[in-house]
């Protein structure tokens, strides 16, 4: 399974959630197959979902799903101590592991090659780490969110993109419709 199958797979869990998503690939892919008011599309700051996901779990009692990948962790790897020293059990990282940089090209990460995410998260602290293959990811998303810890999910999966279009919304309306989203569900 390639990330967009696993976003297409996840759709039923995700649609009325708080979702942070990464740049790039994952963002147009997940505009692509659920554009709701509900998901941040990170259209700038590679590296930055997990931490923007973070804040946000820490700032109200909603559960927030950050979907990451492993070329933007490896880019802010002090974002998985963060998250271990500051404990939300509302939040759920899902790093979608495909061994590359999917976004500019599928240049090989290391995350591909020796390093392990899955080890990093568990050295730097995070307690509940989850490495699963694609194709269970939907059940462990499904027992994470009926949980109340902080998991952090490392889907292995392959490399490889569809083509999707540019999402042409302007950053202002997916801030300010999401920012909409997330008063409504703390009220």
């Amino acid at each position: 399974m390639i990330r967009s199958e696993i976003l297409k797979e996840l759709k039923p869990l995700l649609s009325d959630q708080l979702v942070v998503c990464n740049i790039g690939l994952p963002s147009q892919e997940l505009h692509m197959i659920d554009d709701q008011p509900t998901n941040f599309y990170m259209l700038g700051t590679m590296g930055l979902a997990s931490s923007i996901g973070l804040g946000l779990a820490l700032s109200q009692k909603e559960k927030v799903i950050a979907i990451d990948g492993d070329g933007s962790v490896l880019t802010n790897l002090g974002t998985l101590p963060t998250i271990a020293n500051n404990v939300a059990d509302n939040f759920i990282l899902l790093i979608i592991d495909n061994g590359s940089y999917g976004s500019t090209g599928d240049q090989p990460t290391y995350a591909g090659k020796k390093t392990s995410l899955t080890d990093v998260a568990k050295a730097c602290g995070c307690e509940n780490v989850v490495e699963c293959r694609a194709e269970n990811t939907l059940d462990v998303m499904k027992k994470a969110l009926e949980g109340n810890q902080m998991t952090i999910i490392v889907c292995k999966c392959e490399s490889g993109n569809v083509k999707v279009p540019v999402i042409t919304m302007d950053p202002v309306v997916i801030r300010d419709r999401f920012m909409k989203e997330v008063i409504s569900k703390n009220t």
